[in-house]
């Protein structure tokens, strides 16, 4: 008797999420349905696939081999019910996307109500993370990332560019002064980042190189947050662009040294884990976004 994608389904999802009960919860179906799956697999296939303790859930190899046959054929289905979707062109399902809260505010929340009046079939699920992360463990169908991509295993679209500005609000420049010259920075409240370090690597020129290096008066791990103080004119920030152009715009943040400022541009990628062609659904979402980043990245 063959296995069924339903039990596959099954051992997915009890890997992914660590429990049968949390699996039975993300397939939306009862506990006691996703232990039977589990055990007729086991019973079709003659091998224990996981190895049950009193803590946890456990692969066996046999269990780790047959599942990454069991992720192939499910995400193959997936592709040909999103390829008829398409054909259809009524792409329809959840799509599942992660990125920084500062992105996803700025660029992803304002797009939203044009991509779903295109796309009314497709279900967003919008989640932030200030860090990279896993897309598999995190249930992502895809991230959007800023900044040079480290990990060799995703595969990557890159969706625009973004200038990096050294920026203060008016009200702070006018209590502390302009600063003249990247020397004189030096005396000014900076904010930086808690990390990564590089961005605290402003791009200004001057006798240190084409980036300097500064030591914040205040750290936050979040870009919006580092936004917020500089509104609140609690010092000088360097922030992409897409975060602060309407604000530049009003004149609530003017920029800093713009002689000395050196053209440093943060890539932004759609990421994601296939093998195959895209989902319909992540397709329509990854060429929407190209097409509006079009508008105003550099």
């Amino acid at each position: 008797m063959k296995t069924s994608l339903d039990e596959m389904a099954a051992l997915v999802a009890v890997v992914d999420t660590g429990s049968i009960t949390a699996a039975a919860e993300a397939l939306q179906q009862t506990v006691s349905g996703v232990s039977r799956a589990l055990a007729r697999l086991e019973s079709k296939l003659a091998a224990t696939l996981l190895r049950r303790t009193t803590r946890r859930l456990e692969l066996t190899e046999e269990g780790a081999a047959f599942l990454a046959h069991a992720r192939a054929i499910l995400a193959a289905v997936d592709e040909a019910e999103g390829q008829m979707a398409a054909r259809l062109q009524r792409p329809a399902g959840r799509l599942r996307v992660n990125a920084a809260s500062p992105f996803m505010l700025h660029v992803v929340v304002p797009r939203v109500g044009g991509f779903r009046a295109r796309y009314p079939d497709i279900q967003l699920e919008l989640n932030t993370n200030d860090s990279l992360i896993d897309l598999i463990e995190q249930r992502t169908d895809l991230a959007l990332r800023i900044g040079p991509l480290r990990d060799s295993t995703l595969h990557a679209r890159p969706l625009g560019r973004f200038r990096l500005r050294v920026v203060a609000a008016p009200a702070y420049l006018k209590a502390q002064g302009r600063p003249r010259s990247v020397d004189e920075l030096r005396g000014h409240r900076l904010i930086g980042f808690t990390a990564p370090e590089h961005l605290n690597q402003w791009p200004l020129r001057g006798a240190h190189g084409d980036s300097l290096a500064i030591t914040p008066a205040v750290s936050a791990s979040s870009g919006e947050t580092v936004r917020q103080l500089a509104l609140a004119g609690e010092g000088i920030a360097c922030l992409a662009d897409f975060m602060t152009r309407e604000d530049r715009a009003r004149g609530d943040l003017v920029q800093v040294c713009p002689r000395d400022t050196v053209e440093v541009l943060q890539p932004v990628h759609a990421v994601y884990y296939r093998n195959t062609a895209l989902a319909a659904r992540i397709q329509c979402f990854v060429d929407y976004l190209a097409q509006q980043l079009a508008e105003i990245a550099e």
